[in-house]
């Protein structure tokens, strides 16, 4: 009896947490009736947009970057090589947009394991505001969305970012990722940052350029293998805070297959699992996996029908996430239930899985998490060849 009872405890205090963390995300991420309004103060402002192949909804992303509602800004987007697919839109686009001032940048400049810090450095360096934006080509971009980034900049701030909401999925496989990104990812981001422990997400990204010059520049967001580890690292030792926009940005993602979503996944769980490893340890039991469990194991001692207790205990856990979904504007269809179902079972397969190796592939390079430390320590023993910090091209 004494187990059933620990087993009952667990799973009514992770119910009370999950319900928690939705009334958390709730609050911060509701349904905006109206465009967020200019502010007074408008600075000028750098948005960089890295480039690397094409996916179904390149164009109407990157042409969102042309539609902002907002007086004074530049646009540079960074490709790592002439070749890009992207790049013949990408000029086209700032062809057809001559109100704006956008460039095209090409080179790479290869001094670090991360290719996507790699192809951003140069538009850092030609950027020529103090206030710079990063935003991945697939996020779309509201008319309204510098604004609601620099609302959130406060005296603490030492970056503001966005997670990805998803939105359009074509396949269940996409519904799946959205159970993903919205609903637990986003809703867990949230509560870190209420709790004072907010972590950067390479998505979106503002930064103060002297703020991040005055750590030593860009390139130091290369002493990890994900930018946004390293950009969360380096605002925390400066005494200061990541803080998130009020209603993160969409992201459509179109036709996704199983492998895909898989790799994804388990490709953040291991660079979680290096960056923040002793954060990463308790993802063993987030989800409603092993609270249904201990709920089973802990029914018949209290006369319950096992299978009745857990389906009454997941009608509470996704029944708040649909409610969740629904307030905040995010994904809700006939799929979401199962797909909430589906990414819970697979939470447990993904904490495993990230223990038990390194690598992953990234747009089509391999790479591999790993500390900062070690790596560090691997560049001194080798030379770095003589072309490795040379500043890359550049191409109008």
């Amino acid at each position: 009896m004494f187990a059933a009872i620990c087993a009952v405890s667990f799973g009514a205090l992770a119910t009370m947490l999950h319900l928690a963390t939705i009334a958390v995300a709730a609050v911060r991420c509701r349904c905006r009736p109206a465009p967020a309004p200019l502010p007074n103060h408008t600075p000028a402002v750098s948005l960089l947009r890295p480039v690397c192949g094409l996916d179904g909804y390149a164009r109407e992303t990157l042409a969102s970057s042309f539609r902002l509602n907002y007086p004074d800004y530049e646009i540079l987007f960074c490709a790592a090589r002439r070749d890009d697919p992207a790049v013949p839109l990408v000029e086209e686009l700032i062809a057809v947009h001559p109100q704006v001032t956008a460039r095209l940048l090409v080179g790479d400049e290869c001094g670090s394991v991360n290719p996507k810090l790699n192809n951003l450095i140069k538009g850092w360096d030609a950027a020529q505001h103090q206030w710079v934006v990063m935003a991945d080509s697939n996020v779309l971009l509201p008319p309204d969305y510098l604004q609601r980034l620099l609302a959130r900049w406060r005296a603490d701030t030492g970056v503001v970012c966005s997670m990805p909401i998803g939105s359009r999925p074509e396949t269940f496989w996409a519904e799946l990722e959205c159970a993903f990104l919205n609903t637990l990812q986003a809703r867990f981001q949230y509560v870190a940052e209420s709790l004072g422990r907010g972590f950067a997400q390479g998505k979106t990204m503002l930064f103060r350029r002297d703020l991040i010059d005055s750590a030593g520049g860009l390139r130091m967001l290369a002493a990890e293998t994900a930018e946004d580890a390293a950009t969360t690292k380096i605002v925390r030792a400066a005494g200061l805070h990541v803080h998130l926009v009020d209603g993160p940005f969409e992201q459509p993602l179109g036709r996704r297959g199983a492998g895909e979503v898989w790799a994804r996944q388990l490709r953040w769980a291991r660079l979680r699992r290096v960056s923040f490893v002793w954060l990463f340890v308790p993802e063993a039991v987030v989800g409603s996996f092993v609270p249904a469990l201990a709920l089973a194991f802990a029914a018949p001692a209290f006369g319950i029908d096992p299978a009745g207790a857990v389906v009454a205990l997941l009608a509470v856990w996704f029944g708040a996430e649909a409610a969740l979904a629904r307030g905040a504007g995010w994904r809700l269809s006939v799929r979401t239930i199962p797909a909430l179902l589906l990414r819970d079972l697979l939470l447990p397969a993904l904490w495993i899985g990230a223990w038990l190796g390194d690598g992953f592939i990234w747009r089509g390079t391999a790479m591999a998490a790993a500390p900062a430390e070690p790596r560090r320590r691997r560049r001194r023993r080798r030379p770095l060849p003589d072309h490795v910090g040379d500043h890359a091209s550049q191409e109008a």
